[in-house]
């Protein structure tokens, strides 16, 4: 579904809630990690850039104690009584809002009924964080209408706990961040622990290049469950490196000096904290580079990254495997590899902008004729993080 303008939004608000009064609408976009997988979650490093695709909601607060829902992309209505939160099993993606008004509730807030319209372009089930850019941007707009004035890292720290607390899901603070403090031009680099965070600019353009994201057509049925048993992998694999290492409180403090201790343990911890303590030095290397100009480096550390994750954090499947082959096989292609939690979902690459025409068909193709599944694949450029919009915004 392409994306609404503002005016298009509210006259699909107006249309289903036709007393409406003064409606305010935000728009929060979706993310793609550059670099750093499976390192917010042990309080490493990240670099994620949010994209120029989004979520959508408009609103009003209504009088009342219920909370009505429409959603344009599943031509799907809902709706909940404050007093009765409760995860829904039928229209799962309710439950991301749900989950953001219970967390307001159990700030001490009294969150009020409202009427919302949703409408989203962010492929789901691709590792783009869909998820992520809804909670937020109903996060900002229920800050809006009450008048709360919440700041944004608050709102972010909500929305991931709506995720972590209702939905269920142990995800790390990247997604709700980069879709909140995303910059136009810049992707952030971001300390997981003490959430300071430096937009870099990207030069990508500048230098003829574009970030080129293919979805496998591979839903991440595995991603939850082994998710977890990761995150468990990696607690076991700090808990018995502080017998050597007794300052460590996570993988993130364990450092490339101390790899000889981490080849140590037994497997497979070792290859996840190796992971983990390489794909943080990643990070680092790669904003250094990026702020040299340096993209063919940038790129190689793209493509190391995927090795690991495939070798040692073993989060890969076969499909990414070969969409990653493919875009190497392209010329001028700097390097590629799967994002997100994986099992699934994305790969990206740094493509020249003059190769997009031949790396689109030669993978689209390839890809086609070896998996019988016709992949998706964009161009997304880095976009602005959450903002409320009015019908006056360009990017709307």
């Amino acid at each position: 579904m392409n994306e609404l303008s503002t005016a298009g939004l509210l006259e699909e608000f107006k249309a289903r809630f036709p007393r409406a009064g003064k409606v305010q609408a935000v728009r929060a976009p979706g993310r793609v990690n550059l670099l750093g997988e499976h390192t917010d979650y042990n309080q490493g490093f990240v670099f994620p850039m949010a994209i120029d695709a989004g979520i959508q909601i408009a609103g009003e607060l209504n009088g009342t104690g219920r909370v009505n829902l429409y959603s344009l992309n599943y031509a799907a209505k809902e709706s909940f009584l404050l007093e009765e939160i409760t995860p829904s099993k039928s229209n799962t993606w309710v439950n991301y809002i749900k989950g953001v008004v219970w967390q307001f509730q159990k700030l001490g807030l009294q969150p009020q009924g409202a009427d919302l319209v949703i409408q989203g372009n962010v492929p789901q089930g691709a590792g783009l964080s869909s998820s992520a850019a809804l909670e937020v941007a109903a996060a900002l707009l229920l800050d809006a209408l009450h008048g709360w004035g919440l700041g944004a890292v608050d709102l972010v720290k909500l929305a991931q706990k709506a995720e972590n607390e209702f939905v269920g899901v142990a995800c790390g603070i990247m997604d709700q961040f980069a879709s909140m403090l995303g910059q136009k031009d810049h992707a952030l680099f971001l300390d997981c622990r003490s959430l300071e965070y430096e937009a870099v600019p990207l030069p990508l353009e500048k230098q003829g290049y574009a970030v080129a994201v293919v979805n496998s057509g591979v839903r991440r049925g595995l991603a939850g469950s082994e998710y977890n048993t990761r995150r468990q992998q990696c607690e076991e694999a700090v808990q018995r490196l502080q017998n050597e290492l007794p300052g460590v409180e996570s993988l993130r403090d364990v450092s490339l000096v101390d790899l000889s201790l981490v080849n140590q343990l037994p497997d497979p911890l070792a290859r996840r904290a190796r992971h983990v303590v390489m794909e943080n030095a990643r990070v680092q290397q790669g904003v250094t580079a990026l702020k040299a100009g340096e993209l063919e480096e940038f790129g190689r550390l793209l493509t190391a990254s995927h090795k690991s994750l495939r070798d040692d954090y073993e989060v890969s499947c076969a499909e990414l495997d070969l969409l990653v082959e493919l875009a190497l096989e392209v010329p001028g292609v700097l390097g590629s590899r799967m994002t997100g939690a994986g099992f699934g979902g994305c790969t990206i690459a740094l493509v020249p902008q003059t190769s997009l025409p031949a790396f689109e068909k030669t993978v689209s193709e390839e890809y086609q004729r070896r998996t019988g599944i016709q992949p998706e694949i964009f161009v997304f450029r880095p976009a602005p993080g959450a903002r409320i919009i009015t019908e006056a915004d360009p990017q709307s």
